[in-house]
């Protein structure tokens, strides 16, 4: 008896014959982007990367170069900004794709364009931009235009 309980499957699984998923129904489909949650665990992973490496960066320009300091006071605040925003653009973004919700997944959408931009501060408007900075920020805004593309296919997806 116990054999014949395991080979059915688990009870309430959606894709066998348990009570939730009922007879006929066959395998459920997964809307959610497993492409999408990875880039998200990279963007993570490389956002806390570029966030220490600018921290860096600026209290490097603060030191060697003679820039007012209200300037890289702004660089601060700006990157803090950023940092804020991309972690909630990340959780919003990862809890809409596995719910397999537009509206966080849009959320996070937006923030992503509020992101881009500060991150296109970073690449031309800092004031002071070192190669590095440049590097960084480069890598960061690709991240961010290839995460736009798949947020926009899985709110379709979503939809549908």
């Amino acid at each position: 008896m116990a054999e014949g309980a395991r080979a059915r499957g688990p009870r309430g699984c959606r894709d066998r014959d348990g009570p939730a998923g009922g007879a006929g129904r066959g395998f459920s489909t997964m809307l959610s982007s497993v492409p999408l949650q990875m880039l998200f665990c990279l963007s993570g992973t490389y956002y806390a990367l570029y966030f220490l490496a600018t921290l860096l960066m600026i209290t490097y320009k603060s030191q060697v170069f003679s820039c007012p300091h209200h300037y890289l006071v702004l660089d601060l605040a700006l990157l803090f900004l950023m940092g804020i925003l991309e972690a909630v653009r990340l959780y919003l973004g990862t809890r809409g794709n596995l719910t397999e919700a537009e509206r966080p997944l849009a959320a996070s959408l937006v923030l992503t364009a509020g992101t881009t931009l500060l991150s296109a501060y970073f690449l031309l408007w800092q004031t002071l931009v070192l190669w590095a900075d440049w590097a960084l920020s480069a890598t960061l805004l690709a991240l961010h235009g290839l995460e736009a593309v798949l947020q926009v296919v899985a709110i379709a997806a979503f939809t549908r």
